[in-house]
């Protein structure tokens, strides 16, 4: 509290019944203010914390001597994925064959069964997916698979470019409502 000296001494009345003003120091008490900077200190540490951005680890790959090597996969070990329209998902494990015959047809609710059996069968160093959406599939269904990835602790996968030749597959397959000839699951 700051206390301050508020007597008269203007030399008005002396004399013997008129008592003389005490003199008060101009001393200011600090500690409330200490207080304030604490709190305040604290509340802005506590809501810095608290606004920490929450988004999906990424894990990234170590850096190779090199570049060519930098992106190498065992073709046993690669599944990729491509995203049509109307929640479609066709797939492929290794290259695609020339002919299609391996290209197979899913949905949202089997692709996790199918990458379940396929990160069972694969040694976890060898495992890579490829995510293509294509240009009729939704940011939903991109971001449902990005999900799968998390949930089923998939930590080597890229969201990749379609080729002209898979997006007219997929382009086909969903006119169809199968994924070809002797090639759907």
């Amino acid at each position: 509290m700051a206390e301050m000296d508020t007597s008269g001494g203007g030399g008005h009345k002396k004399g013997p019944g008129v008592k003389k003003g005490k003199k008060l120091s101009t001393r200011v008490d600090l500690t409330p203010m200490v207080d304030l900077g604490f709190l305040l200190i604290t509340f802005f540490i506590f809501t810095t914390t608290m606004s920490q951005p929450t988004a999906m680890r990424l894990f990234l790959p170590k850096d190779a001597d090199k570049p060519e090597d930098q992106n190498k996969a065992k073709e046993s070990g690669v599944i990729t994925l491509l995203l049509g329209k109307d929640n479609n998902v066709f797939y492929y494990e290794g290259q695609l064959a020339s002919d299609g015959a391996n290209f197979k047809s899913s949905n949202f609710k089997e692709i996790r069964t199918i990458l379940i059996d396929k990160k069972r069968n694969t040694p976890e160093k060898d495992l890579v997916v490829i995510i293509k959406p294509s240009a009729d599939c939704t940011y939903k269904n991109v971001v449902d698979v990005l999900d799968e990835m998390a949930i089923n602790v998939l930590k080597k996968y890229a969201l990749v470019d379609i080729s002209e030749g898979e997006a007219a597959l997929v382009k086909i397959s969903d006119a169809s409502g199968s994924a070809g000839a002797g090639a759907s699951n």
